[in-house]
Protein backbone atom coordinates (compact mmCIF):
# COMPACT_ATOMS: atom_id res chain seq x y z
CA UNK A 1 0.00 0.00 0.00
CA UNK A 2 1.35 3.55 -0.92
CA UNK A 3 0.72 6.45 1.01
CA UNK A 4 -1.61 9.41 -0.69
CA UNK A 5 0.30 12.47 -0.09
CA UNK A 6 -1.97 16.05 -0.56
CA UNK A 7 -0.84 18.12 -3.47
CA UNK A 8 2.06 20.89 -2.53
CA UNK A 9 0.80 23.88 -0.22
CA UNK A 10 -2.58 22.10 0.28
CA UNK A 11 -3.17 22.70 4.21
CA UNK A 12 -5.26 19.84 5.75
CA UNK A 13 -7.11 22.67 8.69
CA UNK A 14 -8.34 25.09 5.89
CA UNK A 15 -11.47 24.29 6.04
CA UNK A 16 -11.50 22.40 9.58
CA UNK A 17 -13.67 25.20 11.23
CA UNK A 18 -15.94 25.89 8.34
CA UNK A 19 -19.57 24.44 9.17
CA UNK A 20 -20.78 22.10 7.19
CA UNK A 21 -24.80 21.87 7.10
CA UNK A 22 -26.49 18.73 4.99
CA UNK A 23 -30.31 19.13 4.70
CA UNK A 24 -32.64 17.23 5.95
CA UNK A 25 -33.76 14.18 3.68
CA UNK A 26 -37.09 14.24 2.24
CA UNK A 27 -38.01 10.80 4.23
CA UNK A 28 -37.49 12.51 7.30
CA UNK A 29 -39.19 15.90 6.64
CA UNK A 30 -42.11 13.52 5.48
CA UNK A 31 -41.55 11.86 9.23
CA UNK A 32 -41.09 14.89 10.98
CA UNK A 33 -45.00 16.62 9.08
CA UNK A 34 -46.87 13.28 9.63
CA UNK A 35 -45.36 13.40 13.52
CA UNK A 36 -46.12 16.69 14.17
CA UNK A 37 -49.46 16.97 12.43
CA UNK A 38 -51.04 13.86 14.32
CA UNK A 39 -49.37 15.86 17.46
CA UNK A 40 -51.64 18.76 16.45
CA UNK A 41 -54.78 17.36 15.56
CA UNK A 42 -54.40 15.04 19.14
CA UNK A 43 -53.88 18.54 20.72
CA UNK A 44 -56.76 20.17 19.31
CA UNK A 45 -58.61 17.27 20.02
CA UNK A 46 -58.25 17.67 23.58
CA UNK A 47 -58.85 21.43 23.98
CA UNK A 48 -62.12 20.90 22.13
CA UNK A 49 -62.93 18.41 24.50
CA UNK A 50 -62.02 20.42 27.19
CA UNK A 51 -64.51 23.33 25.40
CA UNK A 52 -66.97 20.77 25.01
CA UNK A 53 -66.97 19.93 29.06
CA UNK A 54 -66.79 24.12 29.54
CA UNK A 55 -69.89 24.06 27.43
CA UNK A 56 -71.88 21.31 26.67
CA UNK A 57 -73.54 22.94 23.75
CA UNK A 58 -70.79 24.01 22.08
CA UNK A 59 -70.16 21.90 19.35
CA UNK A 60 -74.04 21.90 18.38
CA UNK A 61 -74.44 25.11 18.04
CA UNK A 62 -71.56 25.14 16.12
CA UNK A 63 -72.31 22.55 14.00
CA UNK A 64 -75.27 24.16 13.15
CA UNK A 65 -74.26 27.44 11.65
CA UNK A 66 -73.74 28.04 8.11
CA UNK A 67 -70.69 27.55 6.71
CA UNK A 68 -69.11 26.06 9.91
CA UNK A 69 -66.97 23.75 7.55
CA UNK A 70 -64.99 26.27 5.52
CA UNK A 71 -64.77 28.34 8.90
CA UNK A 72 -63.38 25.26 10.73
CA UNK A 73 -60.92 24.55 7.31
CA UNK A 74 -59.42 28.20 8.08
CA UNK A 75 -59.36 27.96 11.28
CA UNK A 76 -57.69 24.91 11.71
CA UNK A 77 -55.02 25.84 9.71
CA UNK A 78 -54.41 29.35 11.09
CA UNK A 79 -54.31 27.23 14.43
CA UNK A 80 -51.92 25.14 12.53
CA UNK A 81 -49.44 27.27 11.48
CA UNK A 82 -49.66 29.15 15.16
CA UNK A 83 -48.95 25.72 17.03
CA UNK A 84 -45.77 25.62 14.35
CA UNK A 85 -44.64 28.60 14.92
CA UNK A 86 -45.11 28.39 18.56
CA UNK A 87 -43.06 25.09 18.84
CA UNK A 88 -40.41 26.11 16.73
CA UNK A 89 -39.74 29.22 18.18
CA UNK A 90 -39.96 27.58 21.71
CA UNK A 91 -37.63 24.95 20.82
CA UNK A 92 -35.54 26.84 18.60
CA UNK A 93 -36.34 25.12 15.32
CA UNK A 94 -37.23 22.03 16.74
CA UNK A 95 -40.58 20.61 17.09
CA UNK A 96 -41.79 16.90 18.03
CA UNK A 97 -41.34 15.45 14.50
CA UNK A 98 -37.85 17.30 14.41
CA UNK A 99 -36.64 15.95 18.06
CA UNK A 100 -37.46 12.31 17.09
CA UNK A 101 -35.39 12.52 13.55
CA UNK A 102 -32.58 14.84 14.95
CA UNK A 103 -33.46 17.39 12.48
CA UNK A 104 -33.74 21.13 12.99
CA UNK A 105 -34.73 24.41 11.01
CA UNK A 106 -31.54 27.11 10.62
CA UNK A 107 -31.99 30.28 8.69
CA UNK A 108 -29.88 29.53 5.54
CA UNK A 109 -26.64 30.72 6.95
CA UNK A 110 -26.74 27.90 9.73
CA UNK A 111 -27.82 30.41 12.48
CA UNK A 112 -30.54 29.44 14.76
CA UNK A 113 -33.86 30.56 13.53
CA UNK A 114 -35.20 34.32 14.38
CA UNK A 115 -38.58 35.21 15.41
CA UNK A 116 -39.43 36.59 12.34
CA UNK A 117 -38.55 33.09 10.49
CA UNK A 118 -40.60 31.19 12.92
CA UNK A 119 -43.61 33.40 12.48
CA UNK A 120 -43.11 33.10 8.72
CA UNK A 121 -42.50 29.62 8.68
CA UNK A 122 -45.66 28.70 11.12
CA UNK A 123 -47.87 30.97 9.10
CA UNK A 124 -46.70 29.89 5.25
CA UNK A 125 -47.72 26.15 6.03
CA UNK A 126 -51.64 27.58 6.39
CA UNK A 127 -51.37 28.62 2.78
CA UNK A 128 -53.61 25.38 0.71
CA UNK A 129 -51.03 23.26 -0.76
CA UNK A 130 -47.87 24.13 1.12
CA UNK A 131 -47.31 20.03 1.68
CA UNK A 132 -47.22 19.76 -2.06
CA UNK A 133 -44.66 22.50 -2.55
CA UNK A 134 -42.44 19.61 -0.54
CA UNK A 135 -42.49 17.43 -3.69
CA UNK A 136 -39.41 16.83 -5.70
CA UNK A 137 -35.30 16.97 -5.36
CA UNK A 138 -33.89 18.63 -3.29
CA UNK A 139 -37.09 19.25 -0.67
CA UNK A 140 -37.51 22.88 -0.79
CA UNK A 141 -41.29 23.85 0.43
CA UNK A 142 -42.44 27.24 0.68
CA UNK A 143 -42.59 27.71 4.36
CA UNK A 144 -38.43 26.85 3.53
CA UNK A 145 -38.06 29.40 0.71
CA UNK A 146 -40.20 32.36 2.07
CA UNK A 147 -38.77 32.56 5.80
CA UNK A 148 -35.22 31.95 4.15
CA UNK A 149 -34.36 28.69 6.24
CA UNK A 150 -33.45 25.05 5.78
CA UNK A 151 -34.09 21.60 7.71
CA UNK A 152 -30.28 20.18 8.67
CA UNK A 153 -30.20 16.94 9.87
CA UNK A 154 -28.00 17.35 13.06
CA UNK A 155 -26.52 14.27 13.09
CA UNK A 156 -24.95 14.62 9.57
CA UNK A 157 -24.10 18.14 9.86
CA UNK A 158 -20.52 19.77 10.97
CA UNK A 159 -21.69 22.97 13.71
CA UNK A 160 -18.76 24.68 15.15
CA UNK A 161 -18.91 26.65 18.53
CA UNK A 162 -22.21 24.87 19.76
Amino acid sequence: MHAQHLPQGEDLLLHFDTPQYIAASSGKRLANYLVDLVLFYLLLVIVLLLIELANPDFIVNYLNTPDSTILERILILVFYGLYMFSIEAIFKGKSPGKFITGTRAVSLDGEQLTFSQALQRGFSRAVPFNEFSALGRPTRPWHDKWSKTMVIDEKRSVQINE
